[in-house]
């Protein structure tokens, strides 16, 4: 796979966006949370639609939390322990001295990633996510970026990286997993691992494999 030609007068002209669970974390967090938290082993057979393609991420959570039954107080606890990937914090540095605002578009929810961002210190990192409201011990979810033409995943990464205010810029994205696959169709550079990195490598698209965040550091220190 050849790199695409790509100039940059300077580093400013692009965006970067990243992918939150598996990504930046160092496990699937939602899941996680699903496995502890629920009232049954209902959630392993919808994931087993999702992952055979026959319900969508949308369905697929809104059935998984559905069982879950967790206090603010437990969840907050639960996502106290979460850590982020090594270095981080040094790329988000990094961006922000370069002019940068890093976005993290997920399929999880913006609850969540505020406290683990809070949790380890990050700040000043734009959120699309999903959203929670709490009734008890109950979490409801709502999609307030999804795509209803499509269905495949609750949040429409696509959707975000063809934004009016990202035209005429360098896309970046940085993911790992199936809801990557359509917003880094959509970027110039792409980082990759895990099922992303092998399916852009079935496609013959150029991305850059990724372990950890001194790699993607590295690549954009090259660029600056």
């Amino acid at each position: 796979m050849k790199q695409p030609p790509l100039r940059l007068h300077k580093i400013s002209d692009s965006r970067i966006f990243f992918d939150f669970d598996n990504t930046i974390t160092t496990f699937d967090v939602l899941d996680g949370l699903i496995r502890r938290f629920s009232i049954s082993r209902d959630w392993e057979k919808t994931e087993r639609l999702w992952k055979s393609g026959k319900i969508g991420s949308k369905e697929c959570l809104k059935r998984q939390l559905s069982k879950v039954r967790i206090s603010t107080q437990q969840l907050d606890e639960y996502l106290s322990t979460v850590r982020l990937l090594p270095d981080f914090d040094k790329l988000v540095l990094f961006l922000k001295q370069k002019g940068i605002t890093p976005v993290i578009l997920s399929d999880s929810f913006s609850f969540i990633i505020r406290r683990i961002l809070k949790s380890n210190g990050i700040k000043g990192v734009r959120i699309f996510a999903n959203t929670l409201k709490f009734s008890g011990s109950k979490v409801i979810p709502s999609f307030p970026y999804s795509n209803n033409k499509c269905g495949k995943c609750g949040h429409c990464k696509k959707n975000q990286l063809k934004k009016q205010e990202f035209r005429d810029k360098i896309l970046m994205y940085v993911g790992d997993g199936h809801s990557d696959v359509c917003p880094a169709q959509e970027a110039g550079i792409v980082f990759a691992k895990g099922y992303l990195l092998k399916f852009l490598k079935r496609k013959k698209r150029f991305c850059i494999a990724f372990n950890g965040f001194a790699d993607v550091l590295g690549y954009l220190r090259k660029l600056a």
